[in-house]
């Protein structure tokens, strides 16, 4: 379970639920695949669990297409 960030805060920073799970989920892939090149993310850390702290700290936001 997801504790830090508090998911209230991450979607109001979003602005939807659907958009947030999007945008942490793909995160998270890419986190994953990078898993064996360095400074990818810390040793032990969740990717999906690092991508919810990226998106909380602003350095990952969502584009929206039309």
């Amino acid at each position: 379970m997801l504790i830090e960030p508090p998911i209230d805060k991450l979607v109001e920073q979003i602005g939807c639920k659907y958009a947030l799970v999007c945008l942490v989920t793909k995160r998270g892939r890419e986190l994953q695949q990078k898993i064996g090149e360095e400074n990818a993310i810390p040793d032990g850390t969740n990717p999906i669990s690092y991508a919810a702290k990226e998106v909380y700290e602003g350095n990952v936001e969502p584009v929206y297409e039309d």
